[in-house]
């Protein structure tokens, strides 16, 4: 069943290793240009930003993880009373379960109840159109996001591996709703060449998700008989810092990052590279078993790190941000290089 799915994603999360190995996000070879005079009050740096039609008071979202299970209830529940109180925006896990299941509305509805006038991102399957009305309108969503998991599906052991038609899809999708569309991947990154598709289909926005935090190759590795698959594709993907160049530099609609981001230094580092906003998932499940005053606790400590990445490289805004000078080392600089790609313009901003 899809709900026991969702259980067990949730535990394997929370209990098991399910980072990258060996491939890292990228954003370690990603240096700021430090200011050792930025000229500003670190205390008056502003983290406000718009994102989907919505304010919000920092770019941190916390990125879709659950839903579809009745312990599913109290974990967005939890979430999503931390969201309201920081005024940030959430994504909730594949709507799936719930339409195809009426009981298990009111582990996604919960979101809304909680945060009644927070940013709210729905979440459906590329092939799954008669389901997005729905999903938006179970949570009064203010974005729908349309996910993309060909690698999950490939090591799962009841994936779907019959991927034909969904940018189609995606294409009706974007015609069915009446609120933004975000095509997000889940974990592996996504190319140049496939945001430039997901654009031209009228997708509002794209969530890049790339590789080097948790690896969901790994997690359906865990819940396999046969592990070979898994531990051969552990490591597949485009890490994170390198997918937010290739997405950024080649189309013109809001780009999120996410995927491995582990603090506000790597938040400033994705924005820094054209991010609009950063998701984050991983570091604050755990705090969602405990309560929303820990979620709270560890999306403050990320905000006031990303403060002081700002100060450091003298910007007091978000849009300063995208114009500071930065470098591109290492591995990152050599796949951007090799996929042609500008890295000396990061460090020759004006």
């Amino acid at each position: 069943m899809i709900s026991d799915r969702k259980l067990e994603h949730l535990l394997l999360c929370a209990h098991c290793d399910v980072q990258y190995k060996n491939k890292k996000t990228g954003f370690n070879d990603v240096e700021f240009i430090h200011r050792a005079l930025p000229e500003l009050n670190k205390e008056k740096i502003d983290l406000s930003t718009e994102l989907l039609g919505k304010e919000l008071n920092s770019p941190i979202i916390i990125s879709a993880m659950t839903g579809g299970h009745p312990s599913a209830l109290s974990l967005n529940r939890e979430l999503a009373k931390a969201v309201d109180k920081l005024g940030i925006g959430m994504g909730l896990g594949s709507q799936r379960a719930a339409i195809e299941n009426p009981e298990l509305i009111n582990t996604y509805d919960v979101a809304r109840k909680e945060a009644p006038s927070s940013l709210l991102i729905g979440n459906i399957g590329a092939p799954q159109i008669e389901y997005a009305h729905q999903a938006v309108e179970m949570i009064d969503a203010d974005a729908l996001a349309v996910h993309l998991n060909p690698l999950q599906e490939s090591i799962q052991p009841e994936g779907d591996i019959d991927a034909t038609g969904f940018l189609d899809s995606i294409g009706e999708i974007v015609k069915t709703v009446d609120v933004p569309v975000v095509a997000k991947e889940t974990g592996a990154g996504i190319s140049f060449e496939d945001a430039v598709l997901l654009e031209k289909k009228g997708v509002d926005a794209i969530d890049v998700a790339g590789s080097g935090g948790t690896s969901w190759a790994a997690v359906e590795t865990y819940r396999a008989d046969d592990t070979y698959m898994g531990d051969l594709y552990w490591d597949w993907g485009i890490p994170t810092a390198v997918s937010t160049v290739e997405v950024t530099q080649s189309v013109n609609i809001p780009v999120l990052s996410s995927g491995g981001i582990r603090s506000g230094l790597d938040a400033a580092k994705a924005i820094a590279l054209g991010a609009e906003s950063v998701g984050i998932a991983l570091p604050v499940l755990k705090e969602a078993y405990i309560g929303y005053k820990e979620i709270i606790k560890v999306i403050e400590r990320f905000q006031e790190s990303l403060k002081v990445a700002m100060f450091l490289v003298g910007a007091s805004n978000l849009e300063e941000l995208k114009s500071s000078k930065l470098i591109i080392r290492g591995q990152t600089r050599e796949w951007l290089q090799e996929r042609g790609f500008d890295t000396q313009k990061y460090a020759r901003r004006s």
